[in-house]
C-alpha cells in the first residue's frame, strides 16, 4: 500500500511540473516567434563602445565616456545663472535624474531658477525671486537620456540631427528654431544637441574653471588631440556629454535578460504583457528600436505642458506642435517622436504634455482610442490610436511588462560617488542640499 502510495505521489508530481514545464515552454516560444530574432532588441552593454552607435565626428572612449559621467551631475559649471545667488546650483542632471529614469521628478524640467529636489525631484520649483522670463524651464516634458544612442534625431519633434529623418530638412534649420542651424556642423545628433543644450541651460567651462574644480587631467585624457586653447569648452564639453549618454544602456531590465537567454528572468505576467507588445496590440509598430522606442512620429492628441500652467510655454509656443513646429510642414503639425520605454515606471507624468499621471493613465489612453487635444484635427491623428478592446487582466499584464519587465534597477552604476569639486549634486542650492542630506 505505501509503495502504491508512493508512485501516485510521484506520479502525481511529474504531472504537476510537466504541466508547468509545457506552460512556461509555450509562453516563451510564442514570445520568441513572435519577437524573430532576438538580437535585434538586445541593447550593448554600457561597456561595449564598439557596439553603441556613434558618431564617426566623437568616437567612443572610455576616457570620454568617464568625463562625461561627471560633466553631467557637476554643479560647478552653472556658472552662467540669471542670478548669482543661483551660482553653481544646476546641472544636467537636475533634470534628468536617475532615480526618476533619467527624467524629471515632476511635470516639468526647471534647472535654473528652480530650488528644491525631494526624493528624486519631485519638489524642485521655481524660486520666489525669479520671474518667469528669467527661468530656464522646459516647454514639453524632457525626454529621458536612456538608450539614445538608438535615436537618428533628438528632441520630442526630431530637431537636432543633420541626417536619416532630417534629410531634406535643410531649408528650415535655423529658421523656425534658430538653435537647429547647428545642424549644419554635421558633427553628431546629440553632440549638436549638448552645444545648444550646455548655452541655453546657462553652463560653461574655461581652462580656469576646469583646473579650479580638478577636471583638466580628466580633459587632457579624454581630447589629447584637441589643441589645448580649444580643450576646455562646451563643445569638447558636448562630445563627453555625448558619449556618456550614449553609453546609458538598461541592460539589467528583465526583458534585456531574458533575451539574452535567461528565460527565468520576467514573470509569467510579464511575458503575458510581452505577447501582447509584440502581438495583438501592436505596441510594437510604433516601438520597434533596440530600446523600444523609434525615430518615427505621431500626433497622439494629448494636451500640452502649457495646459498643466508650467512655466515659459504658452498655446503659441511652437513646441506645442510637435515635427511640425520644427519643419514648418502641415502634415508634420502636432506629431511627437515616439520615446523609449525602460524605466518608465520610475517617474511620471507622461507624454510630452505631462498630461497623464501614471502608466495605468497612459494604457487605458490607448486602450480607449479618443483624443483629448482639441486643438489636434481629427484627419492629423495617428492611425494607432484607436479602441484596442483590452481586458482589465490585459491591462494588468501590459503593465507589468511595461512597468516591470522593462525597469533596470541599478541606473546608480551610471552615477559618480563624489564631485570632483566636492559640491552636492545634482542640485547645490541651499534646499536640495537639506532635502539630499549633503554638507
Amino acid at each position: 500500500m505505501r509503495k502504491l502510495i508512493v508512485i501516485l505521489i510521484g506520479g502525481l508530481t511529474l504531472v504537476v511540473a510537466c504541466t508547468f514545464d509545457a506552460l512556461e515552454f509555450t509562453i516563451d516560444r510564442e514570445l520568441e516567434q513572435l519577437i524573430g530574432d532576438r538580437s535585434k532588441y538586445i541593447l550593448p552593454r554600457s561597456n561595449e563602445l564598439d557596439k553603441i552607435p556613434q558618431s564617426i565626428s566623437n568616437p567612443l572612449t572610455e576616457e570620454k565616456v568617464e568625463l562625461g559621467k561627471f560633466l553631467f551631475f557637476e554643479t560647478a559649471f552653472g556658472v552662467e545663472p540669471s542670478q548669482h545667488s543661483h551660482l553653481h546650483a544646476f546641472s544636467c542632471g537636475t533634470c534628468h535624474v536617475p532615480a526618476a529614469g533619467f527624467r524629471p521628478g515632476t511635470f516639468q524640467g526647471v534647472a535654473d531658477g528652480g530650488y528644491g529636489f525631494g526624493k528624486k525631484g519631485e519638489r524642485r520649483i521655481k524660486y520666489p525671486t525669479y520671474t518667469d522670463d528669467e527661468v530656464d524651464a522646459q516647454g514639453n516634458r524632457p525626454l529621458s537620456v536612456l538608450n539614445v544612442a538608438f535615436v537618428n534625431v533628438s528632441m520630442w519633434n526630431g530637431s537636432f540631427g543633420s541626417d536619416a529623418e532630417n534629410e531634406g530638412t535643410e531649408d528650415m534649420w535655423g529658421v523656425l528654431d534658430p538653435a537647429t542651424e547647428l545642424n549644419n556642423l554635421r558633427i553628431g545628433t546629440f553632440e549638436q544637441q549638448n552645444i545648444d543644450g550646455l548655452e541655453v541651460h546657462r553652463i560653461n567651462y574655461s581652462k580656469h574653471l576646469v583646473e579650479q574644480f580638478g577636471y583638466k587631467e580628466m580633459f587632457d585624457a579624454a581630447f589629447p588631440d584637441v589643441p589645448e586653447e580649444e580643450r576646455y569648452s562646451r563643445l569638447t564639453a558636448s562630445f563627453a556629454l555625448s558619449a556618456y549618454i550614449r553609453a546609458l544602456t538598461t541592460t539589467e531590465a528583465p526583458f534585456q535578460k531574458w533575451l539574452r537567454g535567461n528565460e527565468n528572468a520576467m514573470s509569467e505576467q510579464q511575458k503575458k504583457g510581452a505577447l501582447l507588445f509584440f502581438g495583438k496590440l501592436g505596441c510594437v509598430d510604433c516601438h520597434n528600436q533596440p530600446n523600444l522606442g523609434s525615430n518615427t512620429f505621431h500626433a497622439l492628441g494629448v494636451k500640452d505642458l502649457w495646459e498643466r500652467g508650467a512655466l515659459k510655454t504658452s498655446v503659441n509656443d511652437l513646441r506645442t506642435l510637435g515635427r511640425g513646429g520644427f519643419t514648418g510642414r502641415e502634415e508634420d503639425m502636432f506629431k511627437f517622436r515616439a520615446p523609449q520605454l525602460y524605466n518608465l515606471a520610475d517617474s511620471g507624468p507622461y507624454f510630452h504634455g505631462s498630461s497623464k499621471e501614471t502608466l495605468e493613465e497612459v494604457i487605458d489612453y490607448f486602450n480607449n482610442g479618443v483624443a483629448e487635444n482639441d486643438r489636434v484635427p481629427e484627419e492629423q491623428l495617428s492611425y494607432y490610436l484607436r479602441p484596442l478592446g483590452m481586458t482589465n487582466q490585459e491591462k494588468e499584464d501590459l503593465l507589468a511588462f511595461i512597468r516591470d519587465g522593462l525597469r533596470d534597477p541599478n541606473l546608480q552604476r551610471f552615477v559618480p560617488n563624489e564631485l570632483r569639486s566636492g559640491l552636492c549634486f545634482p542640485n547645490n542650492d541651499p534646499l536640495s542640499r537639506d532635502d539630499m542630506g549633503c554638507n
